[in-house]
């Protein structure tokens, strides 16, 4: 979590000196409970963050123009997000594919997608396009991906959705490394 002590209280905590073994300081808690928080990074450097969401707006209006449906740039966040096992971005990209008409059977099965007759063809040109980005080491899958692509999916296409898979794994890395909750009432 984010400290959100005033800078003159962290001050004087600090002229104060560090708390006692088992004690915890008021500004930055033990020793051990610092290991186990995580800093938001983007909180943390705003400045980063904005570029990086400027990014993805741009990326957004490329995709747009692009003539990609806006499920499918939500489908290839949400196959990114499944890779990289981002809770976050898995909730936030769940309920925005929802929101644009997305059906809760293509989104149960988004995983196994490769076994499945529910997604058209350039959406499975363009799942198999995201994997190859995600996990770009992957020479075959990655040139297969791109066969795949240049059969189904304009440059234009190909070029948005690479672009949609970079920015999906930029924000899964701050999510995850910044520990983002998904917050929400649990089944009874």
């Amino acid at each position: 979590m984010l400290d959100h002590t005033s800078a003159p209280a962290r001050a004087a905590t600090a002229r104060r000196g560090a708390a006692r073994p088992g004690e915890e300081s008021r500004a930055n808690g033990t020793e051990a409970d610092r290991a186990h928080k995580r800093v938001y990074v983007d909180k943390r450097s705003p400045k980063a963050y904005h570029a990086l969401t400027a990014t993805a707006e741009a990326v957004r209006a490329v995709a747009q123009e692009a003539g990609l449906e806006r499920t499918l740039v939500e489908l290839v966040n949400l196959r990114v997000s499944q890779m990289n096992g981002c809770a976050y971005c898995l909730d936030v990209h769940t309920r925005a594919a929802l929101r644009e008409g997305e059906t809760t059977r293509r989104l149960g099965v988004l995983a196994a997608w490769r076994d499945t007759e529910v997604f058209t063809t350039q959406e499975r040109a363009a799942l198999a396009l995201a994997e190859a980005t995600t996990h770009p080491a992957d020479a075959a899958l990655q040139e297969d991906a791109y066969a795949t692509a240049r059969r189904t999916l304009s440059e234009d296409e190909i070029s948005a959705v690479i672009w949609v898979a970079v920015t999906i794994n930029a924000f899964n890395r701050v999510s995850i490394m910044s520990k983002h909750p998904v917050r929400g009432v649990p089944r009874q």
